[in-house]
């Protein structure tokens, strides 16, 4: 297994469709929630995805901040079913912050977790920010970690 990041424009269109199809069938398809996957802001974040044999097998992009006062935010991430429970998620979000705090330096990151991860998102040190609400069926809360004071 190889991790790879890569800025948008460094992406395949094939590697690109291919980050899309299983977001598509992880977010759209797996959990029954029609929504705006392709959201027009994949050009503007770094890809982080762990492959096999050319097969993306976990995912998360590190998205920019969207407005001001905002942090760098980790999202879409998602390990494909037959690799859950393997440490494969754990070693995704290890390697995430690890670039947002040691190569991009950022002052906190942020993300918008189901619910029902909370607890996974909590062992990084990430901190509810809103209480539980419902987006597109699912529920959903917003955490922050601080990386700096």
């Amino acid at each position: 297994m190889t991790w790879k990041l890569k800025q948008f424009h460094e992406l395949s269109k094939e590697m690109m469709y291919q980050i899309l199809k299983k977001r598509v069938d992880v977010f759209v398809v797996e959990q029954e929630c029609p929504y705006p996957e392709i959201d027009g802001i994949d050009d503007e974040c770094l890809h982080l995805w762990n492959e096999e044999d050319g097969d993306i097998k976990a995912y998360c992009r590190l998205v920019p901040p969207q407005k001001k006062g905002e942090y760098y935010a980790i999202g879409r991430v998602f390990v494909i079913e037959e690799c859950r429970g393997t440490g494969l998620a754990r070693e995704l979000m290890n390697r995430a912050i690890g670039i947002l705090n040691n190569d991009l330096e950022v002052d906190g990151i942020q993300l918008h977790g189901q619910e029902h991860l909370r607890y996974f998102y909590q062992s990084f040190g990430f901190k509810e920010i809103t209480d539980v609400y419902i987006e597109d069926g699912i529920p959903h809360v917003d955490m922050v970690m601080k990386s700096r004071n």
